[in-house]
C-alpha cells in the first residue's frame, strides 16, 4: 500500500478509535461520579448551565476522557502508519487538542482544569501514545 495513503488511514483510524474511547468513558462517568443535585449534563445548553456546580471530582472523567482518548489514538495511529509514525501520533494531539480547546471555550469551567486539560491531556499523551505504540 502506498505509505502516503496508510498514514492517512492511520490518522483516521487514530481519530476514530480515540474518539470512540473518549465518548466511551464520558457516557460511563456519570454512573460513577453522579452529576450534581439539580444539574443537566444531557445537552451541552444544560452542561453548560450547571457548569458552576461541578466539584473538582467531576473534573476526574473529562479529563481522563480527553488523556486516554488521545492516548489511544495516537497509539493506534503508530501502529498503523507506514512512515513518520511519531508524526502521525502528535497530528492525532493536535486534532484533540483542537477539539479540546473548541470544548472549553463553549462550556467554560474552572481555569486550573482548562490549564491541566490544554497542557496535559494532549501532545504529551500523543507523544506517550507514539512512545507505547512503537514498541
Amino acid at each position: 500500500m502506498n505509505p502516503v495513503v496508510k498514514n492517512i488511514l492511520a490518522v483516521v483510524a487514530g481519530v476514530v478509535v480515540g474518539s470512540i474511547v473518549n465518548m466511551g468513558i464520558i457516557m460511563i462517568s456519570g454512573s460513577i461520579i453522579p452529576p450534581p443535585e439539580g444539574g443537566d449534563i444531557t445537552t451541552m445548553e444544560g452542561l453548560k448551565a450547571t457548569m458552576h456546580l461541578f466539584e473538582p471530582k467531576h473534573f476526574i472523567f473529562p479529563f481522563l476522557a480527553h488523556a486516554l482518548g488521545t492516548l489511544v489514538g495516537a497509539i493506534v495511529a503508530t501502529k498503523i502508519a507506514a512512515t513518520r509514525k511519531m508524526l502521525m501520533a502528535l497530528i492525532i494531539g493536535l486534532f484533540f487538542l483542537i477539539g479540546g480547546t473548541v470544548n472549553i471555550a463553549m462550556l467554560g469551567g474552572p481555569m486550573w482544569f482548562t490549564a491541566l486539560d490544554i497542557i496535559v491531556a494532549y501532545m504529551p499523551m500523543a507523544y506517550i501514545g507514539y512512545i507505547l505504540g512503537k514498541k
